[in-house]
């Protein structure tokens, strides 16, 4: 299991620097959802399996929507889908691919090692021990970041509109 975990957070540290250094918003996003994935394979192997998949879901899921609504939202033209057909040729794919390899080998390998949370020294976190934290003490930091992304999703309204 410590294996897992240094695999994934040497994936989610060369993938989050791959991603700040890319000029394409494309190529970047493919690196910085490979990021958040591995970010949620170390949440996994620290028995945060709850934590993993809000990460997957809500993280990566959301990005993703994000980006393709942006894109729909701009709607540049043809001259825009032959530039992106030309950026995400298959071999644009290799990078990141080889890079999650590794992250998916461990993964199964744990995954069909048949251990308990108990056996790796883990407790589960359930979704209500994790609702009753968010609603309870961190209350105001949950609001505070959900006032935050109200505020990124008007001012890309209103950057984006003619």
């Amino acid at each position: 299991m410590n294996l897992l975990f240094y695999i994934a957070a040497v994936v989610s540290v060369l993938s989050t620097l791959i991603a700040i250094t890319r000029v394409n918003v494309t190529h970047a996003l493919l690196y910085f959802i490979l990021s958040l994935i591995s970010l949620a394979t170390i949440f996994y192997t620290i028995g945060a399996h709850f934590a993993a998949v809000l990460e997957v879901i809500v993280y990566a899921g959301a990005i993703m929507v994000m980006y393709v609504f942006v894109a729909m939202m701009l709607n540049l033209g043809h001259a825009t889908i032959d530039q992106e057909r030309a950026w995400l040729k298959p071999t644009i794919w290799i990078g990141p691919s080889l890079m999650a390899a590794p992250l998916l080998a461990a993964l199964v390998f744990v995954l069909l090692k048949d251990t308990s949370a108990a056996e790796m020294g883990h407790t589960v976190t359930a979704a209500k021990q994790v609702g009753i934290a968010l609603f309870g003490p961190y209350v105001l930091a949950v609001e505070l970041a959900s006032m935050l992304l109200l505020a990124g999703l008007v001012g890309a309204y209103h950057l984006a509109r003619k």
